[in-house]
């Protein structure tokens, strides 16, 4: 059984660590709300995130998770003023969602035109029973 994991890309720019696809991490997962993600990878994607990821304030009771990170996809959108709105804010502006396949994520993403870099769309399965010399990776 897969997850699906929203990382925000200044999580790990701020102080998270690098991972690639195989790597066995040890994150601190939050129940995702989809309405939270629906304007930056739209409705059908945010609807099969299952978890994110939180670095920062960690909620009380919450423990580290251990994930063996699957696939990575970099998401890019587009930020402005949304329709009718009356605020100076910039927002995911909804259907602009590019997803770029990655073999690592540092928090630094390539640019893509016309796109800003939002997170990682991460696939990863829970981990269970880790051998006695297996190496955690701690974010």
């Amino acid at each position: 059984m897969t997850w699906a994991i929203w990382i925000d890309g200044w999580q790990i720019q701020c102080c998270g660590q690098d991972f690639a696809p195989g790597d066995v991490v040890s994150w601190t997962l939050l129940e995702a709300d989809p309405a939270d993600y629906d304007d930056i990878v739209g409705g059908e994607r945010a609807e099969g995130i299952d978890f994110r990821e939180e670095h920062h304030g960690q909620e009380e009771g919450c423990v580290p998770t251990s994930v063996e990170v699957v696939s990575i996809a970099e998401v890019h959108c587009r930020y402005g003023a949304l329709p009718g709105s009356t605020d100076k804010v910039n927002r995911p502006l909804p259907g602009t969602a590019v997803l770029v396949p990655v073999e690592k994520a540092d928090g630094w993403a390539k640019a893509v035109p016309g796109v800003d870099f939002a997170g990682y769309l991460v696939t990863a399965r829970r981990v269970v029973d880790l051998p006695d010399d297996a190496v955690v990776r701690e974010r």
